[in-house]
């Protein structure tokens, strides 16, 4: 038996919510983690259509890229449109969990979906998020005292990198000092110089635990003022982030490679269309699956030659060709963030093959009619 807790487990290994921007809204929205689960489907969107969908099909547990409540709420009320769907939800035992920004973010997410679809090679993020901050602690202290020294550093959080606990590094040295008046030696006497046999402990620790190691340090430590440091790791980047950049196999204009984009992606009533020289060559090309504007400066500083995303306007896109930026290919926004669904499928199923999932085909992107 699978319960919903496995289910959300699975979802935030894969897409960390640490990794969803300040202003969104991720993870359950409904459901109890300890229900039973057999059945998942998954969409781009909690429409109306989708969770019937979901209903009658007889899921536990539906699976969307959009959050359904971003925006505070005072009310779930049934008379309203989300409330009503919510209503509908808990009274068939089906959970809804989202997964939006942080599934953006992540290696890999909605943006390298989007890539594969259309044929890209992947190299790296467009806006990479930096490597998650770290302490490195190097502290000073007697041979006889090292061994407690780094088991109290470890019971306060310090030593985990990855997948390992306990990690440390340690060199033996001389150790020397004077103290003063005022001072109560554990070793040697005040006016004497005095030299003592140590170790020069190692050890990293996130910033959140400073506290803790301090004061486990100075716990265990026997010296009144233990000799330590702390320095804190420069940001580096890394492989999360928002958008991806990626390669062709072979270079094709600009009009083959909107072509491209076009039988890669699920069909809509928007279409996909081009900004640009459609003789341009197109081999390097910047993805961001959904609204991607934001990103347009991005794009020009990767030195790509495209830019594919969503939801592009009218006067960002004109300045941007005035800027000499690359060619863009402008796309729905449901049909860039659809390929994700398959993926996060994917993820599921080879943790918790038990289940049984499907990915809904209905097309949630608004537009119906074009002139």
């Amino acid at each position: 038996m699978t319960d919903l807790a496995e289910l959300i487990g699975v979802l935030d290994a894969a897409y960390p919510p640490r990794l969803a921007e300040s202003w969104d809204s991720v993870g359950l929205v409904c459901g109890d983690p300890a229900q039973e689960v057999s059945k998942v489907l998954f969409a781009v969107d909690a429409t109306a259509a989708v969770v019937d969908e979901a209903i009658a099909w007889g899921a536990q547990a539906l699976v969307v890229h959009h959050p359904l409540l971003l925006r505070g709420v005072d009310t779930v009320a049934a008379s309203t449109p989300k409330g009503a769907l919510l209503h509908r939800l808990i009274r068939s035992d089906c959970a809804l969990f989202s997964a939006h920004t942080n599934a953006d973010s992540a290696d890999p997410g909605v943006s390298d979906a989007l890539a594969a679809a259309v044929g890209l090679t992947v190299t790296g993020p467009l806006d990479p998020k930096p490597v998650a901050p770290m302490d490195k602690w190097v502290i000073q202290v007697p041979q006889t005292h090292t061994a407690a020294l780094m088991s109290a550093l470890f019971a306060a959080g310090a030593g985990a990198i990855g997948d390992y606990r306990e990690a440390a590094w340690y060199t033996a040295g001389t150790g020397q000092f004077l103290p003063v008046d005022g001072a109560n030696p554990a070793i040697g006497a005040v006016g004497t110089v005095e030299t003592v046999t140590e170790d020069a402990v190692e050890v990293v620790a996130a910033p959140s635990a400073r506290t803790a190691v301090l004061a486990a340090l100075r716990a265990a430590h026997p010296y009144e003022e233990p000799a330590y440091h702390v320095t804190e790791r420069a940001p580096l980047p890394s492989s999360l982030g928002i958008g991806r950049i990626g390669e062709l196999a072979e270079p094709e204009t600009l009009r083959e490679f909107t072509a491209r984009v076009g039988n890669g992606l699920p069909r809509t009533v928007w279409g996909v269309r081009a900004a640009g020289d459609p003789d341009r060559t197109i081999k390097r090309v910047a993805v961001c699956g959904g609204a991607g504007d934001s990103y347009l400066g991005a794009a020009i500083r990767a030195g790509v030659d495209a830019y594919l995303t969503s939801d592009l306007r009218h006067h960002p896109v004109d300045e941007h060709l005035r800027r000499g930026g690359p060619a863009l290919i402008d796309a729905a926004h449901w049909a860039t963030e659809f390929p994700w669904c398959a993926q996060a499928e994917s993820v599921v199923t080879r943790a918790l093959p038990a289940l049984t999932t499907r990915v809904s085909t209905l097309r949630t992107d608004p537009w119906t009619v074009t002139g």
